[in-house]
């Protein structure tokens, strides 16, 4: 009876569900048994009635909405920016060479380290957020978009070449749907970037909207069940952000590997 009711029942026994719940376990024995100070970590239930009070009073779709927006807006730029960039790139190893020492730098650059030089450049306001967070994702995509191009299977490469295929119909046909699956990646890490590249700039670089505003309002006032549950909102937008990548990654690169 036991087997049966598991076979018919199969979504409540999903592995998934362990890392959550253990996770809330450890946090309310922390919370309980005072490992933590309660001043410092409410329990779950108290975030949790924080993020509905929040729901309730309207006061978090605003800032949701703007940090959504505002990583949408900086990684269109840099995926528009970055793949066609990448495959330019990827395509010669003469201009990959050259430029690779630029984009490793950057890339591992701090985007922190780079906000003075986006606030002189574009001031105070929305535009700085999005240019720094668009320029951290667009290394990131560049990079394995390269990385896909370079790696395209010669096999495929040289039956074009025989077949009589000009040097643009390999690169559309061939390299392109060849380095999809690293450029997913790419883009997936892109998006990453952005996010957390928004986040801090939105703590740091005079915003009065955002999840990032959000958290450190939240952390000056000492509403600490706030912060916790803003923190946990915008790790929820992450997950979801990566979710909705996957799903789209394999529905169009089935192919993958083959």
């Amino acid at each position: 009876m036991i087997r049966i009711s598991l076979r018919r029942h199969p979504r409540f026994f999903r592995p998934g569900f362990i890392g959550p719940i253990l996770l809330v376990i450890i946090w309310s024995l922390a919370h309980t048994a005072h490992w933590v100070t309660p001043r410092l970590l409410p329990g779950p239930l108290e975030t949790f009635n924080a993020f509905l009070q929040s729901i309730a009073d309207g006061s978090l779709w605003g800032d949701f909405i703007q940090t959504v927006l505002r990583t949408v807006y900086s990684f269109m730029i840099a995926a528009i920016i970055g793949i066609p960039l990448g495959i330019t790139i990827g395509s010669s190893k003469l201009i990959y060479r050259s430029v690779e020492f630029i984009i490793d730098f950057f890339r591992s650059t701090p985007a922190t380290a780079l906000f003075p030089l986006f606030l002189l450049i574009f001031g105070i306001g929305e535009e700085s957020k999005i240019a720094i967070a668009a320029f951290s994702a667009c290394l990131v995509i560049v990079f394995n978009v390269a990385y896909g191009v370079m790696n395209a299977r010669q096999t495929r490469i040289l039956a074009a070449k025989v077949m009589g295929a000009s040097q643009w119909r390999i690169l559309r046909d061939v390299l392109l749907y060849e380095s999809l699956p690293q450029t997913f990646i790419g883009l997936r890490l892109g998006v990453s970037y952005a996010l957390v590249v928004i986040i801090v700039a939105e703590m740091f670089i005079g915003s009065s909207t955002g999840m990032g505003h959000r958290i450190i309002d939240a952390e000056q006032v000492y509403n600490l069940a706030e912060m916790y549950s803003s923190i946990i909102v915008t790790g929820c937008i992450g997950y979801l952000i990566n979710f909705i990548f996957l799903i789209v990654e394999r529905h169009f690169i089935k192919w993958s590997g083959k």
